[in-house]
C-alpha cells in the first residue's frame, strides 16, 4: 500500500514537471514576466480600435500611442464621427497637455496623469493594475493570458472591473474589456499592433511638432473661411434638469448658443464654433484633470465645470450643484443634436 501511494505521488510530480517543461506558466510567473517588460521598456507604439456602449449608440474611435521612457506620451485620438482631426494629449518635460489641432488650442494640466486613473491603451496602466490586484483572477487560452482585475476610475465607480488579455509570446496587450456593475462589457479595445522599444525623432513629444503635423489641410485662418452651420447639441441626460431658456449670440468670427437648464440641478451648457482659426499660442493652463469623454473627445474637468472640443466645436459645461461624477456624464450625453 505504501509503494503504490509512492509511485502515485511520483506519478503526479512528474506530471507537474512536464507541465512545466512544456512552458504553463502559474499567475505569479505571467504577474513577475509582465513587471520585468515594463521595467526593460524603452518605449513602444500602439494602434489601438477602441469600442464603447456607453450612450445611446455604440461610438467607435482610432488611437495611436506613443511611449519613451521615463515619462514621455502622445496618445492621439480621433472619432469616426469627427472629420475634424481629433485631439493629442500629449506629456513630455515640460508637462501635461491636450491639443486639439484644428481649433489651434492647447490646455496644460496640473496633473499626474497618466499615473492617477486606470488607461485601457496605455501598457503600463494595464500591468500596474494586474499587479495591484491581489485578488485578479488568472485564466489562458491558446494564445493569450487573461486577467481579470480591478479598475482605477476614480472620478466614475460604474466600470469596476477590466478584462485584460496579453500575447503568451510576448506579453504584449491584445485586447481590453471594461466591464460595468453587472459584467457587461462597456468598452472594448483592441490592439491593432504593437511594437516594443521603436525609435523616436527628436520632435515627436514636442507641441509645435504635434500641432503642425496633426492640423487639417483646409482650415480658414482668416475671415474669409465660411463658419459651418452651428447645430444645436442637447444632453441626453441632464440630472432631473429641464431645458429653461436658450440664447443665441452672433459673434464677429462665429456663433455662440447658451442654454440653461434648471431643475433638481442647475446646469449651463455653452457651445460655440468659430470661422476663423486663431495663431496658435500658449497653452492654457488647467487646475484640474483629463477626462476622456468617450466619444472621441477629451476634457478639461476642473471643480465645477468641464470643456471640450468635439468636431470644430468648443463646449463648456458649469454648474455649482452637479457632482463631478454627473458633470462627467452630462458632457458624456452631449451628442444628440435638437430637431428645430
Amino acid at each position: 500500500m505504501i509503494k503504490k501511494s509512492r509511485i502515485l505521488i511520483l506519478f503526479v510530480f512528474g506530471i507537474v514537471l512536464f507541465l512545466a517543461a512544456c512552458g504553463e506558466k502559474s499567475q505569479q510567473d505571467v504577474v513577475d514576466k509582465l513587471g520585468e517588460n515594463v521595467a526593460d521598456l524603452s518605449g513602444y507604439k500602439a494602434n489601438v480600435d477602441m469600442k464603447m456602449n456607453t450612450g445611446q449608440e455604440e461610438q467607435l474611435f482610432k488611437i495611436d500611442v506613443w511611449h519613451k521612457q521615463e515619462d514621455f506620451y502622445r496618445v492621439a485620438l480621433t472619432s469616426n464621427k469627427d472629420d475634424k482631426g481629433g485631439q493629442i494629449i500629449l506629456k513630455n518635460k515640460d508637462g501635461v497637455f491636450v491639443l486639439t489641432p484644428e481649433l489651434k488650442k492647447s490646455f496644460k494640466f496640473q496633473s499626474e496623469w497618466p499615473d492617477n486613473s486606470s488607461q485601457p491603451y496605455l501598457y503600463q496602466s494595464l500591468v500596474e493594475d494586474v499587479i495591484n490586484d491581489e485578488e485578479a483572477e488568472f485564466t489562458a487560452d491558446e494564445n493569450n493570458y487573461i486577467f481579470k482585475a480591478k479598475t482605477n476610475y476614480q472620478s466614475n465607480n460604474n466600470y469596476p472591473y477590466q478584462e485584460i488579455h496579453f500575447n503568451k509570446e510576448n506579453y504584449a496587450p491584445v485586447l481590453v474589456k471594461i466591464l460595468d456593475t453587472d459584467g457587461n462589457a462597456v468598452v472594448e479595445v483592441k490592439f491593432n499592433s504593437f511594437e516594443f522599444n521603436p525609435t523616436f525623432k527628436e520632435k515627436d513629444f514636442e507641441i509645435e511638432q504635434n500641432m503642425a503635423s496633426a492640423m487639417p489641410d483646409e482650415v480658414p485662418t482668416s475671415a474669409d473661411g465660411a463658419v459651418e452651420e452651428l447645430s444645436v447639441m442637447v444632453p441626453l441626460y441632464t440630472a432631473g434638469a429641464e431645458l429653461s431658456d436658450r440664447l443665441e449670440v452672433d459673434l464677429e468670427d462665429g456663433k455662440r448658443i447658451i442654454s440653461t437648464f434648471t431643475g433638481e440641478k442647475n446646469f449651463t451648457l455653452v457651445q460655440e464654433r468659430k470661422n476663423v482659426v486663431e495663431t496658435f499660442s500658449s497653452p492654457v493652463e488647467v487646475n484640474g484633470e483629463i477626462v476622456n469623454l468617450g466619444f472621441g473627445a477629451v476634457g478639461a474637468l476642473t471643480e465645477n465645470a468641464i470643456e471640450w472640443d468635439y468636431n470644430g466645436t468648443n463646449f463648456y459645461l458649469a454648474s455649482d450643484q452637479l457632482t463631478r461624477q454627473e458633470l462627467i456624464e452630462v458632457a458624456q450625453s452631449v451628442q444628440g443634436q435638437e430637431v428645430k
